[in-house]
């Protein structure tokens, strides 16, 4: 891996790892996102997993490593398959100094709990997962699925992020990495959440009408501060992080 952008260098390892450390002592919600050079954020068969490259699965498990939650909307969360994160041995230690568990949570926005208590999502081993849901949800749904994750409601018909990412602090979750869709994206952006952008352009073309990294309402400009730009195999790797944070 080679950083092009602000000077060129090549990245081992801890240099890579260096490179996406979270501020210390805040909550920082980041956005993991992939996509082609058209823009769009799925690939032929609908998931973004067949846009990635090794390049970008590297960062991806970097980015997992230094997290203490995984936030996700219900709808990436059923299309990806999403399951509890694995422990990773050769981030053990980091994890640990960090003061972290093994692996981070995984919290889910569902505002009408439209999951399968019985899914590897709520089966499987490591971190319990947490739903973010409503008070409109479906009351025999929640009850069910309290039986197998920390179910907090956030809101009454929707899910009010600002709500959700205190409950998430709360429990002492404050490096945040949401991995999507595009529309909880968007609306994080519209709320003025988002403090980090770590966007990843596949050497692809795919044209059709798949989503674009951000969906949702239209939001004011938010100006981006470009950090570092990485290189592999013709896959680019960028990290920004919102301009009023570096004055």
């Amino acid at each position: 891996m080679q950083q092009i952008f602000p000077m060129h260098r090549r990245l081992g390892p801890e240099e890579l790892v260096a490179a996406y450390e979270y501020p210390v002592g805040i909550r920082w919600v980041r956005a993991s996102m992939v996509t082609s050079l058209d823009g769009a954020a799925q690939g032929w068969n609908g998931r973004s997993g067949t846009l990635s490259s090794p390049a970008d699965k590297q960062v991806f498990a970097i980015l997992r490593a230094l997290a203490d939650v995984i936030l996700v909307g219900a709808g990436t969360a059923r299309a990806e398959k999403y399951r509890p994160d694995e422990p990773r041995q050769e981030y053990a230690a980091l994890r640990e100094a960090l003061g972290q568990r093994p692996t981070p949570a995984v919290a889910v926005i569902s505002r009408r709990l439209d999951l399968d208590p019985d899914g590897p999502l709520f089966s499987g081993a490591g971190e319990s997962t947490l739903v973010l849901t409503t008070e409109q949800s479906p009351p025999d749904q929640r009850a069910e699925l309290a039986e197998r994750a920390d179910v907090v409601v956030a809101g009454e018909d929707r899910v009010e992020l600002p709500r959700a990412l205190d409950a998430l602090t709360e429990r002492g979750l404050h490096r945040i990495l949401c991995e999507g869709g595009p529309q909880l994206l968007g609306q994080l952006v519209a709320d003025g959440l988002l403090d980090d952008f770590c966007l990843t352009f596949a050497p692809l073309l795919r044209g059709g009408t798949a989503d674009r990294a951000l969906n949702g309402p239209v939001v004011p400009d938010v100006r981006m501060r470009l950090i570092h730009i990485l290189e592999d195999d013709d896959t680019v790797i960028t990290r920004w992080t919102r301009g009023d944070h570096l004055g």
